[in-house]
């Protein structure tokens, strides 16, 4: 459970970061940018896996380039059922899921066992 908490809180940067750098991407409240973070954290658990699956095919053909638009989808289903939280358009997750990701990426780096 702490993983977790502490892989949110490094999401919950990388969302802060995005809304910061990225036109587009507007998070309403600390509590929607913590509730985002959990969000994504669930999405990228559950929901995830299976589209990845269902997309296989597309991934093959683009040798993998396809997950960009899986994560940018990641985020916008995120945005969807969060009211606050405002991404605007494909663009704008695309950029918001790849500055998240390197940034989960980067925190995860340097908080190995």
């Amino acid at each position: 459970m702490k993983k977790f908490l502490l892989r949110a809180a490094i999401a919950a940067f990388g969302l802060w970061l995005a809304t910061q750098v990225v036109p587009g991407i507007r998070i309403d409240g600390a509590g929607t940018l913590a509730g985002a973070a959990l969000l994504l954290g669930v999405v990228n658990a559950v929901v995830k896996p299976v589209l990845v699956l269902l997309t296989l095919p597309f991934l093959i053909l683009t040798l993998g380039l396809f997950l960009f638009v899986v994560n940018a989808a990641m985020l916008g289903l995120v945005a969807w059922l969060l009211p606050d939280f405002h991404v605007g358009g494909f663009m704008p997750a695309l950029l918001g899921s790849l500055l998240v990701s390197f940034i989960s990426w980067l925190g995860s780096a340097f908080t190995k066992d």
